[in-house]
């Protein structure tokens, strides 16, 4: 049997995009070190106001149905570990509590906890992440519960900032 990831190349766009340039590809916690990734550029997007900021997410995420299908295509393995662009897509969308409350982006401890919370709800996938996991295929299944784990991460990080008295 041909390994999956012999069937990608990084000069390919979509694959590019799909493996979050190339961080995907790392032999331990591919999808952590795809949300790692995503960190610095959601440093970037944060800059951008809110508007802006929102429009890139809803496009990443669109777009994102299209990149990772054609990867797990190419690749012949459904949703494999090293497409990591629901990630990038899912911490964005976590991370839409900063930006949302006028925070800075570079507060180390909104950063922290969005990260962790969103890592937790990608990895343990609580209801309704596991059954739409398990149900939606293809490109959008490999979005669709990264984006609801991302809702759900945000969700809780806007509670923790509340409860811990940061808003």
């Amino acid at each position: 049997m041909t390994n999956p990831l012999s069937r990608i190349s990084l000069k390919n766009p979509w694959h590019l995009l799909a493996t979050g340039f190339g961080s995907g590809l790392s032999p331990i916690i591919p999808g952590t070190m795809g949300t790692l990734a995503a960190v610095p550029v959601y440093l970037l997007l944060a800059q951008l106001p809110l508007f802006l900021y929102m429009l890139v997410v809803i496009v990443s995420c669109v777009v994102g149905i299209k990149i990772c299908q054609v990867t797990s295509d190419d690749m012949g393995v459904h949703d494999h570990g090293s497409i990591v662009w629901d990630e990038f897509a899912g911490l964005w969308i976590t991370m839409l509590v900063v930006p949302w409350f006028g925070l800075s982006a570079f507060d180390w401890k909104w950063l922290l906890i969005g990260f962790v919370l969103f890592r937790f709800f990608d990895m343990v996938k609580p209801w309704p992440i596991g059954w739409l996991d398990k149900r939606v295929h293809g490109g959008l299944g490999i979005m669709l519960d990264d984006i609801v784990a991302g809702v759900m991460a945000g969700v809780s990080l806007y509670l923790v900032g509340l409860y811990l008295g940061w808003l």
